[in-house]
């Protein structure tokens, strides 16, 4: 048997996050091209042509171009085992997006360097921020005109309020970019370009004084390039490890995922920078080791219906703690069951693999378990429960209905579905309207389109949804003294509701709408988490 304490230091958990366009599925393609996941990789912009990325498997990804869901790889890279969570990149993202930065221990944040930060990426790195999960960032499309570099630099620690530090420094852009130069190992490392980025990129390494690297750039380039590094070498900061642990620096890494280059450099950071899986703490306050003998773990995801074959439904589950294996027995501990873990596999796009073991970090697809819902614990111990799955305000509203009324049963098991997966929420008017449509919320408004793309596609029943007019919810908080919000009543078009779990929340058609109650009424307290988390006020 495998010693514990050593495979978990050999596991390394993170996400991709960027805003859409900035080369994210390019950069996770070519991440397993380097870990020797796929033999070559795809062109996501030719994707008529080619096979679709290895991450992308619901048909609507395929048909659109983006990722929709998030989809978990794992592969092998110099003795370590790299567990990869592909995120979504559109602008429309969901509450998916979310949960599945709970089951990372880091984050690649990916940036067009000629747009530099945008507000996809501002959202998600709160979201890590919330978290205090550490970044690495990687500067991506080099070979294409940018933004002034220094200026990139600004931004990100404008932005973001995070310092940023080059690990490597690019020679040249656009047309005239000709590698990078690793500041720590102070090696050049040239770029040369290849067919369609198909193949690894051919790296050349030699010194910065090295006839081949002035050779390589124009006279005018190596200058500027010069400058800048000798400017970052007297006005910046020495690179702090113990910072970018803790989230408060990010290592900044450039280059071109298109053609392969700066890729392997980043995959080979992520084994120095980015942290073996941590502790987590359980609801008691009971704080888990990762080294722990113990099995434990939680639910981050449910996903139906991935294989078209098969109405299946598999729960994804990262490992906090211990061993797993094939038949472990395990308590449910939100009910109380026990069970065994038979039916465990490990998901690569739409294959599959029976899985016999793993350890912290690692996460497994389980199949079938309806009991399980997201954010459950499984654990040996019956007292290990965690409370990792944050629940966030939803922002988009709409009436669900059937427009055929024989179809009821295979529209409300596929509803049904949705709604346990979390592809979309369900909240129930405290004064009840049309009792035939069902109120649904979501994060982002693509959640809709992709249950009615679901519903259609997987149970066979059309759906019509009608928008409303509320942009954005808050949960009433216990503070809120018994019958004040009866006693002041609302703005008008507001509404009372009450989501899945029975709490109250108030819906506002604007955002003056919820500060003029706020302002007017402060002894009704609203959330914009749910009361048993320690939320946020509006």
């Amino acid at each position: 048997m495998a010693d514990i304490r050593a495979e978990v230091a050999r596991r390394r958990t993170f996400a991709i996050i960027s805003h859409p366009d900035a080369g994210k599925t390019t950069l996770t393609e070519k991440l397993l091209l380097y870990g020797g996941a796929i033999q070559l990789a795809g062109s996501v912009t030719a994707r008529k042509n080619q096979s679709s990325s290895a991450s992308d498997w619901m048909e609507l990804e395929r048909k659109r171009g983006i990722s929709v869901s998030s989809t978990v790889l794992q592969f092998d890279y110099e003795n370590y085992r790299i567990n990869l969570l592909d995120t979504p990149g559109h602008k429309d993202f969901s509450e998916d997006t979310y949960r599945v930065l709970t089951a990372v221990d880091a984050a690649v944040m990916v940036i067009d360097a000629g747009k530099g930060i945008e507000s996809q990426t501002r959202k998600l790195f709160e979201v890590c921020r919330l978290r205090g999960i550490p970044i690495l960032t990687f500067m991506n499309k080099l070979d294409r005109p940018t933004r002034d570099l220094l200026e990139l630099m600004d931004d990100i620690e404008s932005t973001l309020q995070i310092h940023a530090y080059p690990i490597n420094w690019p020679m040249g852009t656009g047309e005239r970019f000709k590698g990078v130069y690793d500041r720590m190992s102070k090696e050049a490392h040239l770029f040369e370009r290849t067919a369609r980025g198909a193949y690894r990129a051919p790296v050349q390494v030699a010194g910065i004084g090295d006839p081949a690297v002035k050779d390589a750039i124009d006279a005018d380039s190596y200058h500027h390039f010069v400058e800048q590094l000798d400017l970052l070498a007297h006005a910046g900061p020495t690179f702090d490890r113990a910072d970018a642990a803790k989230g408060g620096t990010t290592p900044v890494f450039f280059g071109s995922a298109v053609n392969n280059f700066g890729v392997e450099l980043l995959l080979k950071a992520l084994l120095e920078h980015a942290p073996a899986p941590t502790p987590r703490t359980t609801k008691s306050g009971a704080v888990i080791a990762p080294t722990d003998e113990k099995f434990s773990a939680f639910v981050f995801k449910i996903q139906g219906n991935m294989d078209p074959k098969h109405r299946d439904r598999v729960s994804f589950v990262r490992v906090v703690s211990g061993r797993f294996s094939r038949d472990l027995p395990v308590v449910h501990t939100r009910t109380g069951k026990t069970y065994r873990l038979a039916n465990a596999h490990k998901i690569f796009g739409r294959e599959r693999e029976i899985v016999e073991e793993a350890y912290a970090g690692d996460v497994v697809g389980l199949v079938g378990y309806s009991d399980f819902g997201i954010g459950d614990t499984l654990a040996q111990d019956p007292g290990a429960a965690f409370d990792e799955i944050p629940t966030f305000s939803p922002e988009c509203f709409a009436q669900m209905y059937n427009p055929n009324p024989s179809k009821y049963k295979p529209f409300a098991k596929g509803l049904e579905q949705m709604i346990r997966e979390g592809v979309v929420r369900s909240l129930r008017l405290k004064e009840m309207g049309d009792s035939k449509s069902t109120l649904l919320a979501a994060v982002g408004p693509l959640q809709f389109e992709v249950a009615q793309f679901r519903m259609q596609s997987e149970y066979g029943v059309e759906s019509k949804l009608e928008p409303t007019s509320w942009t954005l919810a808050r949960w009433i908080g216990p503070k809120t003294p018994a019958g004040a919000v009866e006693a002041v009543g609302l703005p008008v078009k507001c509404a009372r509701a009450q989501d899945e779990d029975g709490r109250e929340m108030i819906l506002f058609p604007t955002e003056w709408s919820l500060q003029y109650l706020a302002e007017r009424h402060p002894e009704i307290e609203l959330l914009r988490l749910p009361p048993k988390s320690s939320a946020a006020k509006a």
